[in-house]
């Protein structure tokens, strides 16, 4: 229980972070978000070619296939602090 209320902070302080991520630091933490809180991924890949952030975003949640959600949420908590303490 202890992990996910620091998940859930740690959700929260993404959302506050002083200056935006870059691009690929985004799609880390949609991919960990959307692994700890649904497991690997359970959606068709995106049907349109040309729509490239639903692919990356599709790309990046599926590299995160087989980690735990403990694991993700675990990532995704040292992601954030790491972000808040640049």
């Amino acid at each position: 229980m202890e992990l996910m209320n620091q998940f859930e902070q740690a959700v929260a302080d993404s959302k506050g972070l002083s200056e935006k991520p870059s691009n690929e630091t985004l799609l880390q933490l949609y991919s960990l978000y959307k692994q700890a809180t649904e497991g690997d991924i359970n959606t068709d890949p995106p049907a349109n070619p040309f729509d490239f952030v639903a692919k990356a975003k599709y790309n990046a949640w599926e590299d995160q296939k087989g980690k735990t959600r403990e694991a993700a949420m675990a990532a995704y908590i040292a992601l954030v602090s790491k972000l808040k303490d640049n």
